[in-house]
């Protein structure tokens, strides 16, 4: 089980460094756009990711 989560861990770096690597300009404007948002917004998007993951992950078990 640790094993699946350190390899889970790897997996999001290395999506997560895939716009910085590939357009860091325009991830550079994506973070200033992301600055901007309100709290609650941030929250909101995290949330709705947080969802999209676990969906994701139910229907893939």
């Amino acid at each position: 089980m640790l094993d699946d989560f350190i390899r889970a861990i790897a997996l999001v770096l290395v999506i997560e460094g895939i716009l910085p690597f590939l357009s860091p300009d325009g991830w550079r404007q994506a973070m200033i756009q992301a600055g901007r948002l309100t709290n609650t917004a941030l929250r909101t998007v995290g949330f709705v990711s947080m969802l999209f993951g676990v969906l994701i992950l139910y229907l893939t078990r």
